[in-house]
């Protein structure tokens, strides 16, 4: 007879990390809607602490590393010990973990409103919050090799692999683009010199968005897509393939952010050209989980979890088709700083991550709490909002983009640039910029109602959640 594994102590982290996701995304897409309101009515803009300088990176981390991290620990913390058929190793470490994570993150809001920030993109953080995050990453690295290394479970199953490339290539990435030579409390200078140092901003950069916002959740997706549906993944063979192949790629894809820049061509085409071929294993990812979901289309018409989940592959295809397509210098020439990289992001942060993340949320809240979700109509109401929300945001930044582009280029019968004065273009983009407030608000409105749903929910705790995954201790 198979031994019982109890995860009740495992949940307790679980419940924590599903708060903070909650949280941070509330507040992450919060300071977004903000911001992109400054935009068009720069009154917004409250000196010294509210300008948009120092907002915006507030956002970006709110989102990437508050509640999309939050969202990848909670699936972490609650998948490994099922899935490896053990308990996580050290509970304090668990513990440890969290609250250090979260001194970081506060830490984080009060420097940023201060202006403190290294200006690097993805690594604001001064380098007393560095260390910090260094300290917990190391912790929580101990924690899940640990508990790999005593499983029960001989197979690793490929979420965990997924999971596994995070923690050991985040681990390098912060690392390498952390040297710094601190000059006081709150200031420090990078020790790379000129170009060298932006080549490593980017490969940085770009691979923050491969092993936080990418490997991470395709962990998620092939956890939470077989379980949610109760079917297996259509093939475990492309799962392998895509695996091995998408983190031998995208490694590689940094410098595409430095096209006509004074790096080498060599370099700059290197990265274009494995930006193209990373359409390959990106694709082979999409098509395995539109497969399986084919395998469950009756459920979409009633299941909001299950339309995440398929809007959220969807948007992985859209912005790993779009990316590589932007890599190509002929057309990074128009899109390069553009409101255009603006929409890419988004339809893959809003689509693709926060997707994934508020199936995650929809999946673990109720067997966490052991009651039945508050209500499915509002998850319906929060799909709608969402996905209309993310429509609007991501195609007028398209267009805007588009715009501003064809506008900075634009030739006049003198041979000399139609648009010299800025504010010109500014003024051209502010109707489509409004649409990407409102449908930035739009899609936080749909998270708040999603949020006042799961804490009525917790609220309940106890009424009862009947699933066929209880036996799991779930």
């Amino acid at each position: 007879m198979e031994e019982r594994i109890d995860y009740s102590r495992d949940n307790q982290i679980v419940r924590l990390w599903v708060l903070s996701t909650i949280v941070y995304g509330l507040a992450g897409m919060l300071y977004g809607v903000l911001v992109a309101f400054q935009l068009v009515v720069p009154e917004m803009n409250l000196a010294p602490y509210f300008t948009f300088g120092r907002m915006r990176p507030i956002h970006t981390n709110g989102i990437i590393f508050g509640m999309t991290l939050s969202a990848i620990f909670a699936t972490m913390y609650y998948s490994f010990p099922r899935l490896l058929k053990t308990p996580m190793w050290s509970h304090a470490l668990s513990h440890a973990h969290f609250w250090m994570y979260q001194l970081t993150l506060v830490g984080a809001v009060i420097t940023y409103h201060l202006g403190y920030t290294q200006s690097r993109e993805y690594a604001e953080l001064e380098w007393p919050l560095d260390v910090l995050v260094a300290l917990w990453w190391v912790i929580l690295s101990i924690n899940f090799f640990m508990t790999i290394a005593n499983r029960k479970e001989k197979h690793i199953y490929v979420a965990i692999w997924f999971f596994i490339s995070t923690i050991v290539t985040i681990a390098m990435l912060y690392i390498g683009n952390n040297v710094f030579i601190p000059t006081g409390l709150f200031k420090s200078y990078s020790v790379y010199p000129g170009t060298t140092d932006a080549n490593i901003q980017w490969w940085y950069g770009h691979n923050a968005v491969a092993f936080v916002l990418t490997t991470p959740i395709l962990g998620m997706m092939y956890f939470y897509l077989p379980k949610h549906t109760r079917l297996p993944i259509f093939s475990h063979r492309i799962s392998i393939v895509h695996f091995w192949s998408l983190i031998f790629v995208y490694i590689w894809a940094g410098p595409h952010h430095l096209l006509y820049s004074p790096i080498p061509d060599w370099a700059q085409t290197l990265g274009m050209t494995f930006s193209i071929i990373l359409l390959a294993p990106s694709w082979g990812g999409m098509i395995n989980g539109f497969l399986t979901l084919t395998q469950a289309k009756e459920k979409l018409r009633t299941d909001a979890t299950l339309k995440f989940l398929l809007v959220a592959i969807t948007f992985y295809g859209m912005s790993t088709f779009e990316g590589p397509m932007m890599s190509i210098r002929a057309v990074n020439q128009l899109s390069h700083n553009t409101d255009w990289v603006i929409g890419h992001v988004h339809s893959g942060a809003l689509g693709w991550v926060a997707g994934m993340s508020i199936a995650a949320m929809y999946y673990l809240v109720p067997r966490l709490w052991n009651a039945r979700l508050y209500s499915e109509s509002w998850a319906e109401i929060h799909f709608w909002l969402a996905t209309v929300g993310l429509l609007l945001y991501v195609v007028t930044m398209w267009a805007s983009g588009i715009t501003e582009g064809l506008m900075w280029r634009e030739i006049g019968d003198n041979g000399q640039l139609v648009n010299q004065n800025w504010i010109t273009i500014v003024n051209q983009l502010t109707g489509l910029r409004w649409g990407r407030a409102l449908g930035g608000l739009l899609f936080l409105t749909g998270f708040i109602l999603m949020a006042v749903n799961l804490f009525i929910t917790m609220s309940r705790k106890g009424e009862g959640f009947v699933a066929t995954d209880l036996r799991e201790g779930a």
